[in-house]
Parts: structure tokens; C-alpha cells; sequence
């Protein structure tokens, strides 16, 4: 479990408590220490990102130790340049309603938002070029694959996802904008980290981005095709879609500043119809 090892961040993460013995947190609110804690009513648990991420890395000690010396470098000067490669996944559990017994009643769906480290590199003092020191080598493996909260939801219900995904957001964000300083192999080293979130199906890029779903006649999650101009055109996409992008429609959406008819509205937005709050 996260939590027992000792670090720090330079600069110190904004909007994320300082105190690092988290055991698992609520996930809408409230830091709780313990498991045994929690109220069986509970919509969500979760570790905090960073704490987790540290955890991860301490499990690779021994794999960058061994990649370092296979790269024949020096781990004295390999202090500092290491940069962590993180492949985030969300995806909805399914029906995992409680069909017997006495335990309190739940909604009938859960998803889960996980983390893979998929790759560690250090640039060393004077070298031009960063070497590869570890690569998952089953990156989609449930091995591989670390969870970091486990919600109670319906991965359609975007106001219930947002809420509860947000401060996930927000410490990754924090965390993109600072460096890790940590221990590995005795000494301290010094960590930045990148995500990407490849690991998101198309019904859940949709929910994450507020685009409208399934049945909508706007087909792609990258661009603004409709199903009938996709059909008769499979070559000329461009991604045209960007977070900031949506953001700026949803808004378009929600004042209709043009006082247009729902139809028109709609074709000005191409099917944004809720506010994104994840940049997949």
C-alpha cells in the first residue's frame, strides 16, 4: 500500500495535502488513515496520485538499479534528468451488484481508474540524448496495472464521474508541474513525470470530454465528422478536437449566445453537450 516511504516535491504540490501517511481517501472528500474507517455507504476509495506513484516507483527499485548498470552508468551521477512515462486507463467494472447477503446496498455499477508505469529514462550530465532504463514489458497486463480508485458509478453518469475524478486531475496536475525527489538504490534521485491517457475506451473518452454519446450523429471523438460524412469519406480526418476546445463549445452550449434553435445550437457545438473535465 502507499504511504511508507519518505519524499518530497520541489516545488511542493498546490492543492494537495501535505501530509504524506495517506492510507486510502475518501474519494469525494475527507482524508481517512485507515481501511477499517470507512462507512459502508461509501460511493468511492482512492489513493492519492503522487503517493501512488511512489509506491510504483519504489516496486521498480531494483529494475532501474539493474537498467542503469546494463546501460553501464554511473549511479552516483545519475541524480537527477529521470523522467517517468505513465499510461492512464479508466474504464467501467460492469455489474458488481451484491446479489446475496447483508451488505449495504450499493449502485449496481463501478469503475476504476488505474496507472502503468510504462517506461523510466534518465538523461545523464553530459549527454545529449535520455537512455531508456526501464520498459514495461506487458504493459497491458493486470500485473502491470496499478489501480488507484475504485468508484461506485455508472461510467455514464458524467456529473458523479466528474466530482469524483476531479481532484485526480488536479494532483496530476500539480504533479506535471513539479519534481520528485526520492531515493532510489541509496540515493536521491530526482523525477519528472508525463501521462497519457491512452488507456480510455471510446465510451469513456466521450464521457470524460462531455461529448454526446453513442447514438450521436457525430461519430468521432477526435473531429467533427458526422456519421454520413465518415461514410462516404475514410481518408480526409484531421484531429481537430482539443479539451480547450470543448471547453469553449460547452460553453457556446450552455449560454447560446446566438439565441439559435436546439438544431442549430447543436451543429454549432458538434455534440458537446456536457462540461469536459478530463483531457484524454
Amino acid at each position: 500500500l502507499p504511504g511508507f516511504h519518505q519524499f518530497e516535491w520541489q516545488p511542493a504540490l498546490k492543492n494537495v495535502s501535505s501530509s504524506w501517511d495517506v492510507g486510502i481517501i475518501d474519494g469525494l472528500s475527507g482524508w481517512t488513515s485507515f481501511v477499517d474507517d470507512v462507512p459502508a455507504e461509501t460511493i468511492a476509495r482512492r489513493f492519492r496520485y503522487d503517493v501512488a506513484l511512489i509506491s510504483a516507483l519504489k516496486d521498480l527499485e531494483e529494475d532501474i538499479m539493474e537498467g542503469l548498470r546494463e546501460r553501464g552508468l554511473d549511479d552516483s551521477t545519475c541524480t537527477s534528468g529521470f523522467t517517468v512515462v505513465v499510461k492512464e486507463s479508466c474504464d467501467g467494472m460492469g455489474d458488481v451488484s451484491e446479489k446475496h447477503g447483508s451488505g449495504p446496498a450499493v449502485p449496481e455499477k463501478a469503475v476504476r481508474f488505474s496507472f502503468t508505469i510504462m517506461s523510466i529514462s534518465v538523461r545523464a550530465d553530459d549527454e545529449e540524448d535520455a537512455v531508456t532504463i526501464f520498459q514495461e514489458q506487458k504493459p497491458n497486463s493486470e500485473l502491470s496495472c496499478r489501480p488507484l480508485c475504485l468508484t461506485f458509478v455508472d461510467e455514464s453518469d458524467h456529473e458523479t464521474l466528474t466530482a469524483i475524478l476531479g481532484p485526480v486531475v488536479a494532483e496530476r496536475k500539480a504533479i506535471l508541474d513539479s519534481r520528485l525527489i526520492l531515493s532510489v538504490g541509496g540515493l536521491l534521485r530526482s523525477f519528472r513525470f508525463f501521462f497519457r491517457g491512452t488507456g480510455y475506451d471510446e465510451k469513456m473518452v466521450r464521457e470524460m470530454e462531455g461529448l454526446e454519446a453513442s447514438g450521436s450523429t457525430y461519430v468521432c471523438t477526435l473531429c467533427d465528422s458526422t456519421r454520413a460524412e465518415a461514410s462516404e469519406n475514410m481518408v480526409l480526418h484531421s484531429i481537430t478536437r482539443s479539451h480547450g476546445e470543448n471547453l469553449e463549445r460547452y460553453e457556446i452550449w450552455r449560454t447560446n449566445p446566438f439565441s439559435e434553435s436546439a438544431d442549430e445550437l447543436r451543429d454549432r457545438v458538434k455534440g458537446v453537450s456536457a462540461k469536459p473535465f478530463m483531457e484524454t
